[in-house]
C-alpha cells in the first residue's frame, strides 16, 4: 500500500529517490557500436572508391593482363629480384596483348604496367583485411547493434564475389592464338557494376546507422512513398547509365567518335551492325554502343529534371536539398560527358568522370533514403 504524501512535502524531495525513467524500448539491446561501426564502414567506402579508380587507371594505362594468374594469397608479394620479374615478364610475353600490341616492351616498361595491376589487387585485399578486423572485431566484442550481422556480413561477401569476377574478367583477356588483347567488355562491366553494388549498400548502411532505430521507426511513418519510387527509378537508370559506361570503357568507344551530337556528320551512326553475329553489336560495335550511352544519358537527363522537380515539392527541407544536389550532380557530369567525348577521352578527364559517376550515384541515393526517412522539422526549423 502506497503512503500519503504530505502536502508540505517538495515534489523533489520523493522524485529524487526514484530511478530515472528508462529510454524507448526499441533502443533496448539495439544500439552495440553504432558510431564505430558507421566510421568503419565509411573507411570500406572511401577504400572500393579509390580501388575503383585506381581500377578506371589501370584500364586507362592498358595494364589490367599484366599479371596472367590469380593468386590471392601468395600474389600480395612482388617480384623481389631481377630474376622473378623476368619470370613474370615471360608470362606476359605468352599472351595474346603482348605478341600482337606490346612487342617494343622491355623490362622496363612491363613493370610500369604491372605494378598499377598489382596496386589494383592489393587494395582489394587491404580492403578484405579492413572488413575482416571490422566485422569480427566488433562480433567479438558484442558490438554489432541487432538485426545487422547479417548485413555487415554480406557486405564481405560480396567483397569475395568481386575478387572472384575481377579474375573471371581478366581471364578473358589473358588467352593465347584467339588475337584477343584486351579484357572482354561485358565482364568489365559486370565488375565495375558489382563495385557501385558494394558501394550503394555501404552508404545505404552509412544512411541507416547515423539516426537512431527510434528515429528511422519514426520518420518511416512520414515516409514519401511515390517520391521514394520516382528516386529507385532514378537510381536503376543511373545504374544502367553506368554499366553502359563500362561497356564504352571497354571498346575505346569514347574515342571512335568525338563529334557531339551528331556521331560523323549524322544521327545514327554508320556501320552500326557491321558485326556478326547481330547481337554483339551492343557489346563491341564502337559506333552503337556509344550511339545507346548517349540517348540513355539524354533520357537520364529529362528523368532527373522531373525527379528534380518531385523533389522540389517535397514537405521536408533535407530531403528537397538531398534531390536538388543530385540533379546539379548529375547534370554536370552530363557536361562532362559531352567534354570527354570531344576531347577524345585523355584518362585524365576519363578518370574524373567516372569518379563523378560515385558522386551522382551516391546522391541520388542518399536523396532516395531521405524520401523513405525524412527528417521532419517543426516550423521553427527545429527536429521533431
Amino acid at each position: 500500500m502506497s503512503q500519503k504524501r504530505n502536502i508540505f512535502e517538495e515534489v523533489g524531495e520523493q522524485s529524487a529517490s526514484k530511478p530515472a525513467p528508462q529510454g524507448g524500448m526499441i533502443d533496448q539491446g539495439r544500439g552495440g557500436a553504432r558510431r564505430g561501426i558507421r566510421a568503419w564502414l565509411m573507411v570500406l567506402f572511401a577504400m572500393v572508391v579509390v580501388m575503383v579508380v585506381v581500377g578506371g587507371l589501370t584500364r586507362l594505362t592498358d595494364s589490367g593482363l599484366s599479371i596472367t594468374e590469380w593468386r590471392p594469397v601468395t600474389g600480395a608479394v612482388p617480384p623481389l629480384n631481377e630474376a622473378d620479374w623476368q619470370a613474370e615478364f615471360d608470362k606476359y610475353k605468352q599472351i595474346d596483348q603482348w605478341a600482337i600490341d606490346n612487342q617494343w616492351m622491355t623490362l622496363a616498361d612491363f613493370k610500369e604496367i604491372y605494378w598499377w595491376e598489382w596496386g589494383h589487387r592489393q587494395i582489394g585485399r587491404v580492403i578484405g583485411l579492413v572488413w575482416a578486423i571490422g566485422f569480427f572485431g566488433f562480433l567479438l566484442a558484442k558490438k554489432i547493434p541487432v538485426g545487422w550481422t547479417g548485413r555487415l556480413a554480406f557486405i564481405g561477401g560480396l567483397g569475395g564475389l568481386q575478387g572472384a569476377v575481377g579474375w573471371w574478367m581478366v581471364a578473358s583477356g589473358v588467352t593465347s592464338g584467339e588475337g584477343v588483347t584486351t579484357v572482354a567488355s561485358y565482364r568489365l562491366a559486370t565488375h565495375l557494376g558489382l563495385a557501385f553494388v558494394i558501394l550503394g549498400f555501404i552508404v545505404w548502411y552509412i544512411l541507416q546507422l547515423s539516426r537512431e532505430e527510434r528515429e528511422l521507426m519514426q520518420a518511416r511513418r512520414q515516409k514519401e512513398a511515390k517520391l521514394y519510387g520516382i528516386a529507385t527509378g532514378w537510381l536503376h537508370l543511373t545504374f544502367l547509365q553506368i554499366l553502359l559506361g563500362a561497356l564504352v570503357a571497354g571498346i575505346d568507344a569514347g574515342r571512335s567518335f568525338t563529334d557531339w551530337p551528331m556521331m560523323q556528320g549524322q544521327f545514327f551512326p554508320p556501320e552500326a551492325f557491321s558485326i556478326t553475329p547481330v547481337w554483339k553489336n551492343f557489346f563491341e560495335n564502337a559506333g552503337l554502343v556509344q550511339f545507346i550511352h548517349r540517348i540513355v544519358g539524354y533520357l537520364l537527363f529529362g528523368y532527373s529534371v522531373m525527379a528534380f522537380l518531385r523533389g522540389r515539392a517535397s514537405a521536408h527541407g533535407a530531403t528537397r536539398a538531398a534531390f536538388t544536389a543530385a540533379f546539379i550532380a548529375l547534370s554536370a557530369q552530363v557536361v562532362l560527358g559531352i567534354y570527354t567525348v570531344v576531347t577524345a577521352a585523355p584518362w585524365n578527364v576519363a578518370i574524373v568522370h567516372q569518379v563523378f559517376a560515385i558522386l551522382v550515384f551516391t546522391l541520388i541515393l542518399r536523396a532516395r533514403f531521405l524520401a523513405a526517412n525524412p527528417i521532419v522539422t517543426s516550423i521553427r526549423g527545429a527536429v521533431k
